[in-house]
């Protein structure tokens, strides 16, 4: 019995020996699958993330600008669709509107730096233009225009305040002087076109400037062939360099030439008239400095379309007649016709374009 004991307590330890040893290596296999599962996880991950990169550079586009390659995912163009760039990468993209070169970029924006260029990149990722110091808030502004960006307040950050305000007070004025253009130039520019002139003089005054000519003797400066416009509100605006800037530009871009703006004097009453001897009488004004606008709607300003005479006098002989009657005489008529020769005829036409 007690062999037996033995035995069985022998035996219960190698069982409980090999239990044990058996959970061991469970375990181990159980830690190797999991570690197998986890690197199949991870060799999965790295195959999709392969093919996610594989499919994001294939989607990804390279812009050229100012020589310098940006590679851009579309899709931070398609967001805003209002602007060029949006449009270009948008659906016109599928009509082939938009082609690359032969190396497959899109070579655009001629004129803009690479600087600000990123700049506008910016704006497609956060929304907000930030310029940083040193980098013109002019051309910036270029850049948007071009690109059909918003520029304004909510969308510009700016450390140089008085230069974004500038910008500002241009696309103000700009809309302000098309109301004008619209509502007061273009009927003084039809009223002169109907009298037959090619060309405007308008002198803008304010609303309370009066005008009292005298008849009989108008000012000497032909200011009764000015149009004029009674316009405080035109009158304040003009009084800035940096409006009339905007307004030339502005009439320019609609085909009009030899645009003048600017201030001059205009005589609004009579003060008093000087008696000069012989009869004659000089009439003193009172002139007020106000805005004028010059301009013609012709392809050729003040250019002739005919051949004029010019006469040149000549620097050793002053007076013709003289120089006929001191010099040999010479017959230099035709012998059948008796008409004038050809020096004859050259001082006759010098004679006429004198008098022309």
């Amino acid at each position: 019995m007690k062999r037996t004991s033995q035995n069985s307590s022998t035996s219960g330890e190698i069982q409980g020996a090999e239990s044990l040893h058996d959970r061991a290596v469970r375990r181990q296999e159980e830690r190797r699958s999991v570690r197998g599962r986890g690197r199949g996880v991870e060799m999965s991950g790295q195959t999709d993330g392969g093919k996610d990169s594989a499919a994001a550079t294939h989607e990804r586009v390279t812009l050229v600008v100012d020589g310098t390659h940006f590679v851009v995912d579309p899709a931070v163009f398609t967001a805003h669709p209002d602007t060029m760039l949006g449009r270009m990468f948008g659906p016109a993209r599928q009509h082939n509107f938009t082609r690359p070169n032969s190396k497959g970029e899109y070579e655009l924006a001629e004129g803009i730096s690479a600087a600000i260029f990123r700049v506008v990149l910016d704006f497609y990722r956060t929304g907000v233009l930030r310029c940083p110091d040193g980098m013109s808030l002019a051309e910036l502004r270029d850049a948007c225009d071009y690109l059909c960006i918003n520029f304004d307040y909510s969308t510009v950050k700016c450390r140089d305040l008085s230069a974004l305000l500038h910008e500002l007070s241009n696309d103000g004025a700009r809309r302000q002087f098309e109301g004008f253009l619209e509502e007061l130039v273009v009927p003084a520019m039809v009223s002169s076109a109907q009298g037959g002139e090619r060309e405007c003089h308008i002198v803008v005054l304010t609303d309370d400037d009066t005008v009292d000519w005298d008849e009989e003797h108008p000012p000497p400066m032909g200011e009764e062939y000015s149009q004029i416009l009674y316009s405080t509100k035109l009158y304040r605006f003009f009084k800035y360099i940096e409006n009339r800037d905007v307004a030339k530009a502005l009439l320019k871009e609609r085909g009009l030439k030899n645009i003048r703006i600017g201030i001059e004097g205009y005589p609004t009453c009579k003060e008093k008239v000087k008696r000069r001897p012989g009869g004659k009488s000089e009439v003193i004004y009172n002139y007020v400095q106000r805005p004028f606008i010059q301009l013609s709607w012709e392809k050729e300003e003040g250019k002739s379309r005919h051949v004029d005479f010019q006469c040149v006098r000549s620097k050793s002989v002053p007076n013709l007649a003289a120089a006929g009657e001191g010099a040999p005489r010479r017959d230099h008529t035709h012998p059948a016709s008796g008409r004038a020769g050809p020096p004859q005829r050259d001082a006759q036409r010098k004679l006429r374009g004198r008098e022309l």
